[in-house]
C-alpha cells in the first residue's frame, strides 16, 4: 500500500487514547485519596506519587532507544503495556509502604514506557495529516472526564480504597487496545540525517525541555493533593470529579480546534499565552479555592495549561527530531517533563503541603510556571521549530 492510499486507523488509535487516559482518570484524581484512605501522611502520598512519575525519567528512553533500533514499535508498546497491567495486580498483596513503593516501581516502569511511542505511533499513520493529531488524542481526555465522573460518583457510595480494581481493569483495556494496531513506517533516506547529540545541544531544544520540565513541576501540587485540597474545603467526592472533568471537558474543547490554532498562530505564541494563563491558574486555586465559580474558571484554564501546552510539545518534538531521532524524542520530552518534573513537582508539594500550606503550596507553582514562561520568552524564537 503506498502512502497515498494509506487509511489512518482513526478508531484503533483513539481507543487507546480513551483506555491510556481512563487509567489518569483513576488515578490522578484518585490515587492520593486511596492512600489517605490506606493510611499513609503527607510525605508518604508525595513519595509514591513521585515514584510514579520517576519511572518516566528512565523507562521512556529505554524503550524508545530500543524501539528506534528495532522498528518494532507496537511490540514494544503490547509488552510494556501487558506487563504494566500484570505488575499492577500486586496492588491486592498487601499496603505497607515498601511493597506499595514496589509495585507503584513495577507497573509504572511499564505503563509510562508506551504512550512516548505510541505517539511515534500516532504521528506516523497520520503522515502528512499530523495537523489532525488533535482529533485522535481527545479521545483520551474523553476517556478521562468519563473516568473521573464515573469513579467520582462510586467513591461517594463505595470507599475509596477499592480504587486498584478499577485501575486493573483499565490497564487491562490498555493491552487489548494495542493489539489491533499495525506497525507503520516512512524512509527517512531523503531526510538530513542528525546526530542525536547535535540536536540535544542546540539552545532552544535545551529551553525547550527546561520549560516542560519547570510546568511539571509546577503541576505537582494540582497530581498530589487537588482531591484532597477540595476534600478538605469541603467539596464532595462526586463535586471534586466535577471539578476534574471541567478541566479536561476544556481541554477536549480546544483540542477540537487545535489543528486550525497551530496553522493560525505561532507555537511561540502558543507557548507563552498557555504558559502566562498555567500561572493565573495556579494563583486562582491558591487563594480562590473555596469559590466555587472562580474554582470553575481555573479548571477551564487546563485547556491552556495542558492542552495547548501539550499538542504544541508533541509538535515541536516531531519538529525537532525529525529524521530517526522521533521516538528518542517523544521519549525525552515525556521523560524530563512528565517524568522528573512530576517527580521533582510531587515530592516538594509533599514537603510544602504541611507547612508552609496548600495555599502557599500552589503560589510557588504559579512562581515555577512564571519562570517557565520568562525562559520561553527569551530562549523561543519562532525559527527554531520550523
Amino acid at each position: 500500500m503506498t502512502d497515498t492510499q494509506h487509511v489512518v486507523p482513526y478508531w484503533r488509535l483513539s481507543r487507546f487514547y480513551f483506555f491510556y487516559y481512563a487509567v489518569l482518570g483513576a488515578v490522578v484524581p484518585y490515587w492520593s485519596l486511596f492512600l489517605k484512605e490506606a493510611g499513609f501522611s503527607a510525605q508518604d502520598i508525595g513519595w509514591l506519587t513521585a515514584l510514579m512519575a520517576s519511572t518516566r525519567i528512565i523507562s521512556p528512553n529505554i524503550w524508545g532507544w530500543v524501539a528506534d533500533r528495532t522498528q518494532q514499535r507496537i511490540k514494544v508498546i503490547q509488552v510494556g503495556a501487558f506487563l504494566g497491567f500484570a505488575f499492577c495486580l500486586g496492588l491486592f498483596v498487601a499496603r505497607d509502604f515498601f511493597w506499595m513503593a514496589l509495585v507503584t516501581l513495577s507497573f509504572s516502569f511499564f505503563w509510562n514506557a508506551i504512550l512516548a511511542q505510541f505517539e511515534v505511533l500516532t504521528l506516523e499513520h497520520l503522515h502528512d495529516k499530523r495537523s489532525t493529531y488533535s482529533h485522535v488524542r481527545l479521545w483520551g481526555s474523553i476517556g478521562f472526564i468519563a473516568t473521573v465522573m464515573g469513579l467520582g460518583l462510586a467513591f461517594d457510595a463505595i470507599n475509596v480504597i477499592h480504587l486498584p480494581i478499577f485501575m486493573v481493569l483499565f490497564l487491562a483495556l490498555v493491552w487489548f487496545s494495542t493489539l489491533g494496531v499495525d506497525e507503520r513506517r516512512f524512509s527517512h533516506a531523503h531526510t538530513e540525517k542528525r546526530g542525536l547529540w547535535n540536536i540535544l545541544k542546540h539552545p532552544a531544544v535545551i529551553a525547550f525541555f527546561v520549560v516542560y520540565f519547570l510546568l511539571q513541576i509546577a503541576h505537582g501540587p494540582y497530581y498530589t493533593f487537588f482531591s484532597i485540597y477540595l476534600e478538605n474545603l469541603e467539596y464532595s467526592r462526586t463535586a471534586i470529579g466535577q471539578f476534574w472533568a471541567l478541566g479536561v471537558v476544556a481541554e477536549v474543547g480546544l483540542l477540537l480546534c487545535m489543528h486550525r490554532v497551530i496553522g493560525r498562530f505561532k507555537l511561540r505564541h502558543i507557548m507563552l499565552f498557555s504558559l502566562l494563563m498555567t500561572t493565573l491558574r495556579w494563583l486562582m486555586i491558591a487563594f480562590f479555592a473555596d469559590q466555587w465559580w472562580i474554582l470553575m474558571l481555573a479548571q477551564c484554564l487546563h485547556a491552556f495549561s495542558f492542552g495547548a501546552l501539550h499538542a504544541a510539545g508533541i509538535e515541536v518534538v516531531q519538529r525537532l527530531f525529525s529524521g530517526g531521532h522521533e521516538g528518542q524524542g517523544q521519549a525525552l520530552y515525556i521523560a524530563v517533563g512528565f517524568g522528573a518534573g512530576n517527580a521533582v513537582g510531587a515530592g516538594l508539594s509533599g514537603y510544602l503541603w504541611s507547612s508552609p500550606g496548600p495555599s502557599m503550596t500552589y503560589a510557588v507553582a504559579a512562581g515555577v510556571s512564571g519562570v517557565a514562561m520568562v525562559i520561553a520568552f527569551v530562549w523561543f524564537r519562532a525559527e527554531s521549530f520550523r
